[in-house]
């Protein structure tokens, strides 16, 4: 039996998504907990492989089982054996030929930025906290010229090992709500460390450091050296992944990253 499973989790003490040689990865602890339930050796497979420090509202995994459990079990089981950063939110059981990663159609990351001249202790781990005065309008002005299907080599990382370098951008929004900064993206797929690589571009054009037209300078080089500092980890969460109507998934809920800010 195929299962589609929902999770969320703080990515603060992980070593990113995967399964690690050396250090913790989240997929380890959600395989440990799902083989308690099912009684036998469970492996699963994900929607998008976070990186280290990187949450997630909204990540989609799969597995095959041999277990037949209702959903309400598969759901209590895996919160009762998993760590109070990881939760277990939904499950389907999904046709054969569904698959968390490719079966996908598209993703979307929120980025959330401080915007003052205070840090916060309470949400160091969730925002990046960014003090000279960001310009949403030059922010939003450098986004435009982003939109749709290019060549992102300059915004992955150097060792992303990606064959094919072209992705859609459908989505890249940019909000302000007082002192907090979200920066939407959606694309049908992502490069490695691309989200937080135009994050950290958009940061500099809105504190007038570079102008607008700057992006698409970057992008049009193909040279990652070209685009700036990346932006932390520790304020990206994968807020979503859209699949085809027919395998009748959950559709994510538009996250609260923080009380008050949609």
């Amino acid at each position: 039996m195929r299962i589609a499973m929902g999770i969320e989790y703080d990515g603060t003490g992980y070593n990113g998504w995967q399964r690690q040689r050396a250090g913790l990865g989240v997929q380890e602890v959600v395989e440990k907990a799902l083989a308690v339930v099912a009684n036998e050796a469970v492996e699963i497979f994900c929607a998008g492989r976070t990186d280290s420090g990187v949450h997630a509202t909204y990540q989609v995994v799969h597995f095959d089982t041999s277990a037949e459990r209702t959903s309400r079990n598969w759901i209590l089981g895996a919160n009762s054996n998993l760590p109070d950063d990881i939760n277990a939110c939904w499950v389907r059981f999904p046709p054969a030929e569904f698959h968390a990663r490719f079966s996908a159609v598209a993703r979307t990351y929120r980025y959330l930025i401080l915007n003052r001249l205070v840090r916060s202790s309470l949400f160091r781990d969730r925002a990046w906290w960014v003090y000279p005065s960001l310009d949403v309008d030059l922010m939003r002005q450098a986004a435009r010229g982003l939109l749709g299907e290019h060549d992102f080599s300059a915004f992955r990382a150097a060792g992303c090992q990606a064959q094919n370098v072209r992705r859609r951008l459908s989505q890249l929004d940019i909000e302000r709500h007082g002192d907090w900064l979200s920066i939407t993206v959606t694309a049908n797929a992502f490069l490695q460390h691309m989200v937080r690589n135009i994050s950290g571009l958009l940061v500099k054009i809105g504190s007038g450091e570079r102008d607008p037209s700057w992006s698409l300078e970057v992008l049009e080089s193909r040279d990652r050296t070209r685009g700036g500092v990346a932006a932390p980890a520790h304020g990206l969460t994968l807020t979503g992944v859209a699949y085809p109507a027919e395998f009748d998934l959950p559709a994510p809920e538009q996250p609260q990253l923080l009380p008050g800010i949609p």
